[in-house]
């Protein structure tokens, strides 16, 4: 009864349920004006969806706030991030604890982000891993890269500057650091600044 009656609400203040009988809000949902919600989403904690928001089916999104015009494809999890306008998140996408999405940012399928600030008009489009990072505007993360952060007893952190391209299958050795506009090429091991 609380959930169709959470449903309810939400439709009546203007957001577009897919099918309010799918719906699983266990917290506080906020929304903007123009907020779509596809089936089976669940809702947790403190969750604020910005104007013009669009939910894909089956996500999952825990103490998040996300920006206006913000997409969110289907089978992605999000949990205490936040998350800038008109960013491009998923399918099948995880944002973990931690991390801040700023404008325009693309992170596509089987893309896992944690504690990490990725600046506006980056992108991680397929198959990579971001833990512990900073990226600077613009930069291009290729398929199958990864921060290895952990060395067995601590986590590092990588920084990545401003306008860099990481080739795919590229792995960056933490602590290091990419400077502005480098290149790298595809198979790379970066292991020192």
């Amino acid at each position: 009864t609380y959930q169709r009656e959470y449903a309810n609400h939400l439709r009546e203040s203007g957001v577009a349920l897919a099918d309010p009988g799918r719906l699983d809000v266990r917290g506080t949902l906020t929304c903007g004006r123009d907020v779509r919600i596809d089936v089976n989403c669940v809702f947790e904690g403190d969750v604020k969806l910005a104007d013009g928001v669009e939910i894909g089916a089956n996500c999952i999104l825990k103490n998040v706030s996300i920006g206006p015009d913000a997409r969110i494809e289907p089978f992605s999890f999000i949990d205490e991030a936040t998350i800038g306008e008109r960013c491009r998140i998923g399918p099948y996408a995880r944002i973990r604890p931690g991390t801040s999405l700023a404008a325009d940012v693309h992170i596509g399928n089987f893309v896992e982000v944690k504690a990490s600030d990725i600046a506006a008009g980056s992108k991680a489009n397929h198959l990579a891993y971001i833990g512990d990072t900073t990226i600077g505007r613009n930069v291009n993360i290729g398929a199958g890269t990864i921060t290895c952060n952990y060395d067995g007893a601590f986590k590092h952190r990588t920084v990545i500057e401003d306008d860099v391209f990481i080739g795919s299958d590229t792995q960056l050795v933490a602590p290091v650091t990419v400077r502005r506009g480098a290149t790298i090429a595809a198979g790379s091991t970066i292991t020192r600044e």
